[in-house]
């Protein structure tokens, strides 16, 4: 599991310029299956972040949020890629519709943003990312990834 470096808890406060090279060398670093589950307020730089560790990974589209479709799929050379965006869905039980439990059986990176909606259908072996806004630094971030959140 990747820590952002230099983190004494798990944590760092980073640039979105930051967000986006840590983004790109975890996209590099991880290998499927695997799940990544980001959370944080509206704003927070989830998608941004995705959109990084997509790159990294080596998917060439050009990576949209999902929020009204809800699951977006691309190809890269180690497996598919899903970005699931669970802010319009009511609950655990609207999951079934949306192919949740073949994406997760599948041999993919997949990232789930609001993870939360998913209840207890987010299996225990997931990596969470969760970002805060820093109040008195607008421009920075706060990165929590691994175990720390």
């Amino acid at each position: 599991m990747i820590i952002p470096p230099l983190a004494a808890h798990g944590h760092l406060a980073v640039t979105e310029p930051e967000l986006v090279e840590w983004g790109e060398r975890f996209g590099r670093a991880v290998t499927p299956p695997l799940l990544v589950t980001l959370t944080g307020e509206l704003g927070a730089g989830k998608t941004t972040l995705v959109r990084a560790i997509c790159r990294g990974y080596g998917v060439q589209d050009d990576v949209t949020s999902p929020t009204f479709t809800l699951v977006h799929e691309y190809a890269a050379t180690r497996s598919p890629v899903y970005h699931i965006d669970l802010y319009r869905v009511a609950g655990p039980a609207d999951l079934t519709n949306l192919g949740w439990d073949e994406i997760l059986n599948d041999e993919a990176l997949v990232m789930v943003e609001w993870p939360e909606r998913a209840g207890g259908r987010v299996p225990r072996e997931h990596v969470p990312i969760n970002l805060q806004h820093l109040p008195d630094d607008p421009g920075r971030r706060l990165l929590y990834a691994g175990g720390h959140v």
